[in-house]
């Protein structure tokens, strides 16, 4: 890739949307507290058949893990993206402040996407406060990309002709490299 293409995050300004890739699942992250959740709190064996995520707890636990490059080859091609972050250990709460300048923040608006079952699942099991969640798993959202707002029409109808949705989860303020939630 030339030089001049590579995406640093230092384009993201103030009034930037930010877009949410939906996750399938885990995504090899949260193990730990997930296996506690669901071995050692519910008492569910991997053959459990769990009516709240609607199939066995391994099976949701061994989901292969997502693959977003074929949406983010074609939005970096047609120069759509001014940062994106892989929501991985640490959530949207510790990886999005990666991609972030200085004298930006992230506002994300909660209740714009579905949170996948097994999350929702293992925060009642555990009875697992939010803040926890937030930093622990993608909660639903694998990939974020930090869009022009004047672009988010055109990447969500690019996103939505590859067969992926596209939600919009926030956007861009002034602040200091931090996640806030609304």
């Amino acid at each position: 890739m030339e030089k001049s293409r590579i995406i640093t995050g230092e384009k993201v300004d103030v009034g930037d949307v930010l877009i949410g890739l939906p996750s399938n699942g885990l995504h090899t992250n949260g193990y730990s507290l997930a296996r506690k959740l669901f071995f050692d709190v519910a008492k569910h064996t991997p053959d459990t058949y769990v009516s709240e995520i609607k199939g066995k707890a391994g099976t949701e636990l061994m989901r292969t893990h997502k693959s977003y490059w074929p949406v983010l080859k074609r939005l970096i091609a047609a120069d759509l993206i001014h940062a994106m972050a892989h929501i991985t250990g640490g959530g949207i709460t510790d990886n999005l402040p990666r991609v972030l300048p200085k004298g930006t923040a992230a506002l994300v608006e909660m209740g714009t996407w579905p949170v996948l079952p097994v999350f929702s699942h293992m925060q009642k099991i555990g009875n697992v406060p939010q803040e926890d969640m937030m930093r622990t798993f993608n909660m639903g959202i694998g990939m974020v990309l930090v869009v022009p707002a004047k672009k988010f029409k055109r990447v969500q109808s690019m996103v939505e002709k590859l067969g992926e949705k596209a939600h919009l989860i926030g956007r861009i303020i002034k602040g200091d490299r931090k996640v806030l939630y609304a």
